[in-house]
């Protein structure tokens, strides 16, 4: 697998090796030992999410205060504007964002390490979104950031359109008011 850092070094692309020929393809979409080598440690990934979405659907930007989960993101039908918010004060990048294409053509993969608030736009017709979580999903703990915040300014493809939200996400708040993380 190929790994890359990006504008945040904590996120990660990964791009798995592929082999293909007239048959199909094969790739290890995910290998612990891989994994943790490119991430510098043991990560103990303890649930596995799979999510379908229409067109023009954001979720996030979600995040739990208790219980942050790290993500390993892919997609396996379609396409995402993936994106991570740094949610860490500590951190030189609080505040700062990332985004990728991720889809079932390009096969990328995006590590988002515990700390940061996670969400996606689909650009596709619909999108089979699948990912592995470092922490179990808690309700009472699950926080959201304004996926509009003007403070952030993400560059979200929407091409005029308006995004499809939950009633939870149209609640999100303001990151200068929001529950961070130390």
């Amino acid at each position: 697998m190929r790994v890359t850092t990006t504008a945040i070094p904590e996120v990660l692309l990964i791009e798995p090796r592929v082999f293909g020929d007239a048959r199909g393809f094969f790739f290890e979409s995910f290998n612990r030992r891989a994994f943790c080598d490119a991430v510098g440690g043991g990560v103990d990934f303890v649930q596995d999410n799979h999510s379908r979405s229409a067109r023009d659907v954001l979720r996030g930007l979600h995040y739990q205060i208790v219980q942050p989960q790290g993500k390993l993101v892919r997609v396996c039908s379609g396409a995402v504007y993936d994106v991570a918010v740094d949610l860490r004060r500590s951190s030189p990048t609080f505040g700062r964002w990332v985004g990728e294409v991720l889809s079932e053509e390009n096969r990328r993969q995006m590590w988002i390490p515990p700390g940061f608030a996670h969400g996606f736009l689909v650009l596709s017709e619909f999108a089979e979104f699948l990912y592995k979580t470092t922490d179990y999903w808690a309700p009472e703990h699950e926080r959201s950031i304004a996926w509009d915040d003007p403070e952030l300014a993400i560059a979200w493809p929407l091409h005029g359109r308006a995004p499809l939200l939950s009633a939870k996400d149209q609640q999100g708040a303001a990151l200068r008011i929001a529950e961070t993380y130390p």
